[in-house]
């Protein structure tokens, strides 16, 4: 699987470019801390010790296990293409902050308030923060069990990560404007192993919004990326990612959000690339009052598969989760999605939702759920239902009648399926942002 990435050694050729007023300048290149070592070394062992993922797991069941049989992982060579044009093409018009990273180096690590940083706000690279945050990385870094299928590729990840990105927004600092976070690919079977920790102290309110890109749309590659969400009591995060990856590029994204008493989640994956692309998320409410909102959209075509699987986990009484997938399968796409609600012992009066909606614009488009529920409490609130069909005759035929042609009225449905996801994002702004990705498409 070829060598590890040393964060050490790339120090030295990390960059700040920015034109705005306040920017960071990245420290010189220092040696890892050993616990970072460690994880790393005990990662590789888990990486080759456990065993790949086989249909007959339930985990992996309906998965096309073919596509993700990669026996080698290179790295990102050089990346050559227009860093500035692709981001323009993408970013949000006035982030609080943007780091950029192509093929894992980084580009550029900006932050356009310098009131943030005098309010403490940390917006740097993982590189950076084992230096000069390592305690706080020790803490969150990876900390929760990887229990949804992908636990070889999460080790896999630990032991190559270097492109990685670590927020932190101190006690009752409220940020409006998104931080954004560019991840960029080009090379034919590249891999790329992006890394995302926030850190929502108490009282605190943040948004992120970050891209994965690919540029040429004939290249194969491999992603592995981890995000690690967690808010402390009464924080707020909206967090949101636009994954673009090629359509015959693998993905696998593995999600952790904990959230604490009276803490607010919010997390939006829109996808809309890859050839095989799972997606992992499990939220844990560990205090009372803890809401999460666990938010996907996919436009799948040609023979893309997007495998979605999650879990809503209530450890702790009064607590509430929501979950909306929607899926819109053209041509001979597919999709698996599995969910289970846990609500473990003693956690009374949990109020869980999971609906999972299926558009079919093909008949050759295949959607599998399987939702469920494990409840091991008393005074709970419990719901879940997942449903496929094809667009109604009638919806058609009401927009054809009023002149609009075949395709353009198929998709106005589709967008219309589409915008109740995008509409549970309290943010106007970022809202309108995202339909505009999403009509562009």
């Amino acid at each position: 699987m070829g060598d590890r990435s040393n964060l050490g050694d790339i120090l030295t050729s990390m960059t700040t470019v920015t034109d705005e007023p306040f920017s960071r300048t990245q420290p010189a290149a220092l040696e890892m801390p050993d616990w970072f070592s460690e994880q790393q070394s005990e990662a590789q062992k888990v990486f080759e010790n456990e065993p790949f993922p086989a249909r007959t797991d339930e985990m992996w069941r309906f998965s096309s296990i073919k596509n993700v049989a990669i026996n080698q992982f290179p790295v990102a060579g050089e990346f050559s293409a227009d860093v500035q044009s692709i981001v323009d093409a993408r970013k949000y018009r006035k982030p609080a902050g943007r780091i950029i990273f192509a093929n894992e180096s980084l580009i550029s690590a900006e932050l356009y308030d310098r009131k943030l940083a005098e309010a403490g706000v940390i917006f740097t690279t993982l590189a950076e923060a084992l230096v000069s945050h390592s305690e706080l990385l020790r803490e969150h870094f990876m900390a929760q069990t990887v229990r949804l299928g992908s636990k070889k590729f999460a080790a896999l990840h630990a032991t190559r990560v270097k492109a990685g990105v670590l927020l932190r927004v101190p006690r009752g600092v409220e940020v409006t404007a998104p931080f954004e976070v560019f991840h960029l690919c080009e090379g034919d079977e590249a891999s790329v192993f992006p890394h995302t920790l926030v850190i929502a102290e108490d009282l605190s309110r943040v948004t992120v919004l970050e891209h994965f890109v690919s540029v040429d749309p004939e290249h194969r590659g491999f992603a592995c990326g981890v995000n690690d969400l967690v808010l402390k009591p009464g924080a707020k995060l909206n967090y949101v990612s636009v994954q673009e990856w090629s359509p015959k590029f693998v993905s696998i994204q593995v999600n952790s959000t904990v959230v604490e008493k009276d803490a607010n989640a919010l997390n939006l994956a829109v996808n809309f690339g890859g050839k095989y692309s799972r997606l992992e998320s499990m939220s844990r409410m560990v205090g009372g009052g803890a809401r999460s909102d666990m938010l996907a959209l996919s436009i799948a075509r040609g023979e893309q598969e997007f495998d979605q699987r999650t879990l809503q986990d209530h450890l702790h009484p009064d607590t509430t989760s929501d979950l909306l997938y929607k899926n819109a399968l053209y041509d001979k796409a597919r999709t698996i999605f599995s969910g289970l609600i846990k609500v473990e012992p003693g956690a009374h009066r949990t109020d869980a939702y999971q609906k999972v909606r299926n558009l079919l614009l093909s008949d050759d488009a295949e959607a599998n759920s399987m939702p469920g529920l494990e409840i091991l409490a008393d005074d709970v609130r419990c719901t879940h239902g997942a449903t496929s069909g094809q667009v109604e005759p009638e919806e058609l035929f009401y927009l054809k009648s009023r002149g609009i042609a075949d395709l353009p009225a198929k998709q106005l449905i589709v967008r219309g399926f589409l915008n109740e996801v995008v509409d549970r994002v309290q943010h106007p702004e970022l809202t309108e942002y995202l339909h505009r990705e999403i009509a562009s498409r």
